[in-house]
């Protein structure tokens, strides 16, 4: 890829990141355990992808302290089939096995990691979080345990001297505790939930709790805006390959609205280029860029 291509490339993510002047925001309700949260990532991708310009993401980590300490409440063989199910059902792998052999002891730990990422930036936290899920539900990784929180500051590049001191600052724990006090004051009781505002707060605001097809997302925002929306071009693949650096068949499938097996064969010109390299998952196939 050339410097062209790259100067294009930042261009065209600019508009998915957050700006004032933007007519909406997207509260996102997410608990790093739950793997819907997991699951919603294609559809996240997607729509900031074709209408990142008309919205604000941003990321709540909720789930009340009960939910975050979900392995005192139900039997691991539960859990591990409700991840298996999910896993099958979406194409985003996670793999249930961790809570029989190495379930998670203080999940509060990881929503307080993310926390401590954010206190970084923004984009930090939103880094943080998608290579925790990663190492979690792909990996089986036990992301309670302090070293591996450290180890994932490191890979997505914070200071982790900061981190390390963060995570156990008070400053976290109330960011942390202000993201509850959003869930519960907003009431919600589900993950993942997408609550949509407009910067108008005479108007009221959306809650969707769960997953739903795409097209529904997009008539949510067309009703705030109150006319047609057109989305922006999709970038070409490589460019979505190298700003995401690793991704889901499924994540490929649902941007650029392909079949799983078109999604093979057009990444297998990339893998004979040494452009990215395949990973088999437990469930479903990924892709890291390699460039």
């Amino acid at each position: 890829m050339n410097n062209h291509e790259e100067k294009n490339a930042s261009l065209f993510f600019s508009h998915c990141s957050g700006h004032p002047e933007k007519p909406l925001e997207i509260y996102m309700f997410v608990d790093p355990l739950s793997p819907e949260c997991w699951a919603l990532e294609p559809i996240i991708k997607k729509l900031q992808i074709e209408y990142g310009r008309l919205f604000t993401l941003k990321h709540i980590i909720s789930g009340r302290l009960a939910t975050l300490n979900i392995t005192k409440r139900k039997r691991p063989e539960s859990l591990a089939q409700a991840w298996e199910k999910t896993a099958s059902r979406t194409g985003m792998s996670c793999d249930g096995n961790i809570w029989m052999k190495n379930p998670l002891s203080q999940p509060y730990t990881a929503s307080l990691a993310i926390k401590s990422a954010e206190l970084q930036g923004r984009k930090a936290g939103i880094r943080y979080l998608r290579k925790l899920q990663e190492q979690l539900f792909i990996e089986s990784k036990n992301i309670s345990e302090e070293n591996m929180l450290i180890k994932i500051a490191q890979d997505v590049g914070l200071d982790v001297t900061e981190f390390q001191r963060d995570l156990h600052s008070e400053s976290a724990a109330k960011a942390l505790q202000c993201d509850l006090k959003i869930t519960s004051e907003m009431d919600v009781h589900e993950i993942p939930t997408l609550a949509f505002f407009s910067k108008n707060v005479e108007e009221e605001g959306l809650k969707i709790t769960g997953i739903y097809s795409y097209d529904l997302y997009v008539h949510v925002l067309e009703e705030f805006i109150g006319d047609a929306i057109k989305p922006s071009h999709t970038p070409p693949l490589e460019i979505f390959l190298k700003h995401y650096q690793f991704v889901a068949s499924t994540e490929i499938a649902t941007v650029y609205n392909m079949t799983l097996s078109e999604v093979e064969k057009e990444l297998k010109k990339l893998v004979l280029s040494q452009a990215v390299e395949k990973v088999q998952a437990k469930h479903g196939t990924f892709w890291r860029y390699l460039k």
